[in-house]
């Protein structure tokens, strides 16, 4: 892979060279082999490795751990308590309440986990800010806040003016911080996560595509690399699943969040207040996020963009983003100025479900091989979930997680292509018009309000 996003590119460069990869050894069985070396491939393996040492676990991963969508994402830690009102509607109050929970503790288990295995990934725990970046988005926020007041979980508080300060835009007109959030160096953190899972004893192969599987106990696996056997299996491949197994084919719609990185800019950064690690989201259905690193860069990122036809994991995931225009103009929306110097920018491909949660769940045939997928732009902390949920289903423990909502149970489809596709670019086209009337103070068009509303769930909050 010849352009690397910026994250993973940066993580590489710290990495002492360890010489040829370990290749796939010859007749290799194992009790557990997790297809994916990302996120929820390693948390998974991890949480594995901690509840059953002795249990032989493999990981083939077709490039390196952490290239894949995992190692582009933006870094920031969300939790699901911003979407609580959807999430009783998927999974039932006790459960959904149980993984808003679960979510904001996460936030926190990540960075004492980072801290206990001395990874080094800038994970700042300074909170997050939701805000209203123009008047249409006020008050947006209040159905999930009034929900999570209701159930006497709301953790969120009414920024003051001087927290509204610390969002570094005057363009913010309100908001809502949580001390549950923060943002991460994700590369850093999943190349980490490797590390750790490698002196716990699991068995990594990099560089080894799947290809096919058949039986059961064991499972015949074939790779890039030749056979291996295994008891279980695991996909953990998320944006790639629907291209290795078809009846995911329409579970999902690949999207690109696209993302751009500044180089150091101290100065900007003091004059703003953009002294912390805290995100900032907006308001909008394709929200814009932005937050800064500890060596004092600004990222800024935009989801909706580019709709892979067909789901396949296109070139354009590969290479620079191809949004630079809106990205530049979404610095300008926060910021005022067209002098923020942009180094980089990269595309990551996100597997929107339509409830837009993630699933979970075993193979139809009664097969010991499992799944999970559909993370829907929020991966980092929910993946660090989706390894316990996984855990539980190939362990037979924890019957909490495996009883969470989010497994084996019936997964909305998309429309088949061409719809999906056509559908897709027309409203988001509508929800661009929208949200650009909107940024005018301009009343926007009655269709166009109407298909905005056919987004469903993609919003990162549950908007009324």
């Amino acid at each position: 892979m010849s352009y690397q996003p910026f994250w993973f590119d940066e993580a590489l460069k710290e990495e002492e060279a360890t010489g040829l990869l370990p290749k796939l050894p010859q007749n290799h069985h194992t009790d557990i082999c997790i297809i994916g070396g990302g996120f929820t491939g390693l948390w998974t393996a991890i949480q594995i490795k901690q509840q059953q040492p002795t249990k032989k676990v493999t990981i083939i991963e077709q490039h390196l751990c952490g290239q894949g969508a995992s190692g582009r994402n933006g870094g920031a830690m969300l939790t699901w308590s911003t979407k609580l009102p959807s999430l009783i509607k998927l999974v039932g109050l006790e459960n959904a309440l149980f993984l808003v929970k679960e979510s904001e503790q996460a936030v926190h288990s990540i960075k004492h986990f980072t801290q206990k295995h001395a990874i080094d990934c800038d994970c700042r725990i300074d909170g997050c800010f939701y805000t209203a970046s123009n008047l249409a988005q006020q008050n947006l926020l209040q159905p999930s806040m009034q929900s999570l007041t209701l159930h006497n979980a709301n953790n969120w508080q009414v920024c003051d003016q001087q927290q509204l300060l610390q969002t570094g835009s005057m363009t913010n007109l309100s908001g809502y911080y949580s001390p549950h959030g923060g943002s991460i160096q994700p590369a850093k953190l999943v190349r980490g996560l490797k590390k750790v899972a490698k002196k716990l004893h699991v068995t990594i192969i990099e560089q080894c595509a799947y290809k096919t599987h058949s039986g059961q106990k064991p499972i015949s696996i074939s790779t890039t690399q030749g056979q291996l056997n295994a008891q279980s299996m695991i996909f953990a491949v998320n944006a790639w699943l629907p291209r290795l197994q078809k009846q995911f084919a329409k579970k999902v719609v690949l999207v690109s969040s696209d993302m751009a990185i500044t180089p150091p800019i101290p100065a900007l950064l003091k004059k703003a207040q953009l002294t912390h690690g805290a995100p900032i989201i907006d308001s909008r259905i394709f929200v814009n996020y932005y937050r800064t690193t500890s060596d004092q860069r600004l990222m800024l990122g935009k989801g909706g963009n580019y709709f892979s036809y067909a789901n396949n994991v296109s070139t354009k995931f590969d290479k620079p983003s191809q949004y630079s225009d809106l990205l530049h103009n979404s610095f300008k929306h926060f910021f005022k100025t067209d002098d923020i110097p942009i180094e980089r920018t990269w595309t990551g491909p996100s597997d929107r479900s339509v409830s837009g949660f993630p699933f979970f769940g075993q193979f139809d045939d009664g097969s010991p091989v499992f799944y999970g997928s559909g993370y829907s732009g929020n991966g980092i902390v929910q993946s660090y979930l989706g390894g316990k949920i996984l855990a539980s289903l190939v362990l037979g423990s924890d019957s909490q997680w495996r009883n969470c909502g989010l497994v084996n149970t019936p997964i909305a489809s998309f429309p088949c292509e061409p719809f999906r596709s056509i559908g897709a670019y027309t409203i988001r086209n509508a929800i661009r018009r929208k949200e650009r009337a909107e940024d005018n103070n301009q009343q926007p068009f009655k269709l166009d309000i109407m298909l905005a509303k056919l987004s469903g769930s993609a919003a990162k909050v549950d908007i009324k």
